[in-house]
């Protein structure tokens, strides 16, 4: 299937099964990306990633514009990862589990430095990294892994966010600025 995306969107919103699947398969990947930075469970990433496409296949009717299915995809998914963060911090306190030994946030100073022999560098470097994010407030730490790790632009960060393309701009400026001082103070 080599339908370009506005075709795949458009047959997808009308009702198309295989079109569906087809962007099930183009985005599955970045959903559950988005998730798992969010939640840093791979249990509850796998949930909201199959949510978030049960819930845009409910509200396909809803899509304004073609261009906007990323960004409405990402809301569905950003929503529904705070959703459960909000009902894990109230049920229980969150201890974190340190025998699990998951990737860490790749960064392009990372993925510069190069052979095997680096490779506990590189973790240990993502290992402080996802430390100084997780320091942040909610939508600082969102705009954070939306835009600066996982690449999206400020447009789909926004409409992932439901907030306007300045408040995003103003969450990185002052998310960047905590976590070069964090960084700064730790790396002393």
């Amino acid at each position: 299937m080599n339908k370009d995306l506005e075709d795949l969107v458009k047959d997808f919103t009308k009702g198309d099964h295989a079109a569906f699947a087809e962007l099930v398969r183009r985005y599955k990947k970045k959903v559950y990306s988005v998730a798992y930075r969010i939640l840093k469970n791979h249990l509850d990433a796998d949930d909201v990633t199959q949510e978030a496409f049960v819930r845009i296949y409910e509200k396909r009717r809803e899509l304004r514009a073609v261009s906007y299915f990323s960004g409405f995809l990402l809301r569905i998914a950003t929503n529904y990862s705070i959703d459960l963060v909000r009902r894990r911090q109230k049920r229980f306190i969150s201890v974190e589990d340190e025998t699990e030994n998951l990737p860490s946030v790749q960064t392009e100073m990372a993925n510069k430095i190069a052979g095997p022999d680096r490779d506990i560098e590189n973790r240990e470097l993502g290992d402080i990294i996802d430390r100084a994010i997780d320091t942040l407030p909610p939508r600082q730490k969102l705009a954070i892994i939306l835009h600066d790790v996982e690449g999206y632009s400020m447009t789909e960060a926004a409409m992932a966010l439901d907030c306007p393309e300045a408040t995003i701009r103003s969450n990185l400026h002052i998310a960047r600025a905590k976590l070069r001082k964090w960084l700064v103070k730790r790396l002393k």
